[in-house]
């Protein structure tokens, strides 16, 4: 079963977090939440949830994808140095490297970016070093995926399970959600 690691920072954007977090869930993908300073984290609208671990408790070996949700706190993932290193290493491992929102500018930090098609939140467009900018809900370059915002985080999460756990996993998980 796929394990998907989804770090969180105060700040983070609880739309997308908790979103991505339950429906890759739905789709029967193990999730483990770490956060970055604390268990306790405080998202940007102070919703506050409570980590699985922390992200320096998480051994590489114990997930195959990472994906970032967005919120101010991303302009502190960009300097976490572990952070940084897992997503490199993860990328180079030719697993599911994904961000929504403002999230894709740790990505762009990482070096993951460039040369990649990518979309992200419309004002963290220019500060991402890449190699075409578009504006599409979700885009998928090979093992990477990123998505605009708290408006595409279903369609994102969809995405994430699809490319997990296939077609017809995705469409079952959309199909009960009522998303059409």
């Amino acid at each position: 079963m796929p394990t998907v690691l989804v770090p969180l920072i105060d700040g983070f954007e609880e739309m997308e977090a908790i979103t991505i977090i339950d429906v890759l869930r739905r789709g029967e993908i193990a999730v483990i939440t770490a956060g970055v300073k604390g268990k306790e984290v405080t998202g940007s609208h102070q919703i506050t949830v409570i980590a699985d671990r922390l992200l320096q408790d998480v051994q590489p070996q114990e997930f195959n994808a990472i994906v970032l949700p967005g919120g101010p706190g991303v302009k502190e993932l960009k300097e976490n140095q572990l952070l940084r290193q897992l997503l490199q290493d993860n990328y180079r491992a030719g697993q599911l490297t994904a961000a929504i929102c403002a999230a894709p500018l740790v990505l762009s930090e990482a070096g993951i970016l460039e040369g990649k098609r990518v979309t992200s939140y419309p004002s963290v467009q220019d500060q991402l070093h890449c190699g075409s900018y578009v504006t599409e809900a979700v885009v998928q370059d090979g093992h990477l995926l990123t998505s605009r915002g708290p408006g595409t985080a279903t369609s994102f999460a969809l995405a994430l399970v699809r490319y997990l756990a296939g077609e017809e996993k995705a469409r079952s998980v959309a199909t009960a959600m009522l998303v059409t």
